[in-house]
């Protein structure tokens, strides 16, 4: 949806897009092969229409699908063009790359082109979905380092590496949650990056962030409660029951004399958003929408279960979890499609081990030692999701995430003595893992689970 509103934003300032008489929109890897799965396809038809993921309605989303069934689109909100699915919105399952001539790039590749009435180019771009929401252009891949751009962005305590960040903390006696936070708060002081219109005119920095996080929080536990509150069936044909009502409903009627019950309500929040995801809900990437269910998961674990839980702890969660996932987004991966689903529920749960320390007024180190836990238990995971669906698999692998986040940070708050293996370590061996794996183990569908369930 970025990629698309992107696109049509540049034909805007180039001031053709009242030229427009046709969009092709073209799908290379992984989007072609599990795109309509994933909902790519509509993701794409809404962008083009001028929408965001974190502001279209499901009243807009329902408006650009009815325009489509008519081969109508509205370009930009304001530009009514032709627009046939079948024929503009071509996926190559047998083409990795949109330039096959080229050095490998990235297996989410897609290219959209604008043509005039006369059927010549108005304007044409590429782009690659790196994971977690994050578009770059294929100029900007070539500069950038694991399709990460590099930034000219300054803040006061820059890390690359888990060894750096626990350095930097020590040294200015900082937690990893202040550290993100003074951070975060530099990159709200720069005025070359957009932000959102504040709320109040006399709102400090420092409340943008707190009030931007505890936002954010309130997105994910409004997607644990209108998960468990949805029953029915999961879009897709695989005919997948929603199973979070079901099971939150079983455990109320329970109780909690069950010593273990809080790890059953882990698994139902999980679930809950994933499900969600599945349905084409509103949820928050953390760190992609296939692995969105374990941070929300364990923050709502935290608030229910933790003694104590209160707002400075979800804070320190979430900027601790920050912490983690730019570790991973910098040296690793966190695209199923080019590393498998270790670099998605596994950072997931890397991530919310991490934040359920902090959380619990664990140290740095403690941080540390849970974030690597979390991945080293993880390291392989394929991402072969069945149909193409973010289904089977998935929704359950967001469940055994989140209770694997919650036993790795009481393993790291129970061990005083040193661990053998380093985060950044574990992080490296994710990566070249990833590399490693047959590019069929990472969201084609063309491996594993997808092709042998039909045989079970």
């Amino acid at each position: 949806m970025r990629a698309a509103l992107s696109f049509t934003a540049g034909l805007q300032r180039a001031d053709v897009l009242q030229s427009a008489h046709r969009v092709q929109v073209d799908l290379y890897g992984s989007l072609a092969l599990t795109g309509v799965g994933h909902g790519t396809d509509n993701a794409i038809l809404f962008g083009l229409a001028g929408f965001a993921p974190d502001t279209i309605s499901s009243d807009q989303q329902q408006a650009a699908l009815a325009a489509a069934e008519q081969s109508t689109l509205l370009l930009a909100a304001m530009h009514p063009i032709a627009f046939h699915r079948m024929l503009d919105l071509r996926l190559h399952r047998d083409t990795m790359y949109p330039d096959p001539a080229a050095p490998p790039t990235h297996p989410n590749g897609m290219r959209f082109t604008a043509f005039d009435d006369a059927g010549g180019v108005l304007a044409t771009e590429v782009f690659y979905s790196i994971g977690g929401g994050f578009i770059v252009t294929a100029e900007h891949f070539s500069k950038a380092e694991n399709g990460t751009p590099t930034t000219s962005r300054q803040v006061p305590y820059p890390f690359r590496s888990a060894a750096q960040l626990l350095a930097l903390a020590s040294q200015h006696e900082l937690t990893i949650a202040q550290l993100v936070f003074f951070n975060e708060l530099a990159m709200r002081d720069d005025a070359s990056i957009p932000h959102p219109p504040r709320a109040h005119a006399a709102e400090t920095p420092e409340a943008e962030v707190r009030d931007g996080i505890l936002a954010l929080a309130q997105v994910m536990l409004d997607c644990i409660d209108r998960g468990i509150a949805t029953d029915g069936i999961l879009p897709g044909g695989l005919s997948v029951r929603r199973r979070a009502a079901r099971l939150s409903a079983r455990l109320q009627r329970n109780g909690s004399t069950d010593p273990l019950a809080p790890l059953d309500w882990v698994t139902v929040f999980a679930m809950a958003v994933n499900e969600e995801n599945a349905a084409g809900g509103r949820v928050v990437t953390a760190p992609t929408n296939g692995a969105a269910g374990v941070i929300p998961a364990i923050a709502r674990y935290y608030l229910d279960f933790i003694k104590g839980a209160n707002s400075e702890g979800l804070l320190r969660y979430f900027l601790t979890a920050a912490a983690v996932g730019i570790l991973y987004k910098e040296n690793a991966s966190i695209s199923g499609a080019e590393v498998g689903c270790q670099g998605e529920v596994g950072v997931a749960c890397s991530m919310a081990a991490g934040g359920l320390v902090a959380a619990l007024h664990g140290t740095n180190a403690q941080v540390e030692h849970a974030a690597e836990i979390a991945m080293e238990h993880n390291l392989g995971m394929t991402c072969d999701p069945i149909g193409g669906l973010v289904q089977i698999p998935c929704i359950e692998r967001n469940a055994m995430g989140a209770v694997k986040a919650v036993n790795a940070s009481r393993m790291a708050m129970n061990e005083s003595d040193d661990h053998k293996v380093s985060l950044d370590q574990v992080i490296r061996t994710m990566y070249l893992t990833g590399l490693d794996m047959q590019s069929r183990y990472k969201e084609t569908s063309l491996a594993g689970l997808a092709l042998n369930i039909i045989e079970c």
